[in-house]
């Protein structure tokens, strides 16, 4: 007589091979839920701001005025989720339900990172956007993770330990000019998928960037050049973080 089938093993016969892997499904679930809870408390945060939705719940205070950001709860989430996970090592399902309290926290904090980087309330301030960079970064990378993708992966490359390190030392030295050049995000995806950090490194540096400073002189056509793409950059993603987080205001800061 066949054992019955646990939840996991459901799952896996109705998926297949995608999402087989006890990690990467975990993997997989903490990411969605850590978007999830971003796109939701963000979305939140935003109704709470128009006035066009009044009937929309406000934030959260103590009887004294105390407003408590929601980067407290993702906190105290992260620190409950995480003990869990690490005092007691469940199977399935209940890993996969840590992985998404974990995600939720994640969402829920990073939301906010701007908070915990100033230490004061930027969150519509223009130092605000620097939270939806942290989201962005952190969304990148874990789905590589997620996918399989590893920094400086080697796994099945052939031939002696030299031609290995010289593999890796040269994905290295494009994720290096590439951060000299002003492009951090991509110079981490390059050491998921090398391409990237040898087309970050190839094009023109970020104006204020250590390699425009050094081979860009003023005035220069490279740095005129390098000015106005950078220019087009920002203004692309002014409009994009706008649609996703909503316009900073002026007034936000005294």
């Amino acid at each position: 007589m066949a054992e019955p089938m646990t939840s996991a093993d459901i799952f896996i016969h109705f998926t297949g091979d995608f999402l087989g892997e006890r990690g990467q499904r975990t993997g997989f679930l903490l990411l969605a839920a850590f978007l999830t809870s971003f796109l939701f408390i963000r979305t939140s945060a935003r109704l709470i701001r128009s006035p066009k939705v009044p009937w929309w719940p406000g934030n959260v205070e103590t009887s004294s005025g105390l407003h408590i950001h929601h980067l407290v709860w993702g906190i105290c989430l992260l620190i409950a989720a995480g003990f869990m996970a690490f005092a007691v090592q469940p199977d399935s399902p209940w890993l996969e339900l840590l992985a998404a309290a974990f995600g939720i926290g994640i969402g829920l904090t990073l939301d906010e990172f701007a908070l915990w980087l100033h230490l004061e309330d930027v969150y519509w301030a223009d130092e605000g956007r620097q939270s939806l960079d942290a989201v962005m970064i952190a969304a990148v990378l874990g789905g590589l993770v997620v996918v399989g993708a590893a920094p400086f992966d080697l796994e099945g490359q052939t031939g002696s330990v030299l031609a290995i390190t010289g593999t890796a030392v040269w994905v290295l030295a494009w994720c290096l000019v590439a951060i000299m050049k002003g492009k951090l995000l991509l110079a981490a995806v390059g050491s998921f998928i090398p391409f990237v950090a040898q087309g970050a490194a190839i094009r023109l540096a970020r104006p204020g960037s250590p390699w425009a400073r050094r081979f860009y002189p003023p005035d220069s056509a490279k740095a005129d050049k390098a000015a106005e793409r950078d220019r087009r950059r920002l203004e692309f993603r002014r409009r994009w973080l706008n649609r996703i987080g909503g316009a900073p205001s002026p007034q936000s800061r005294p």
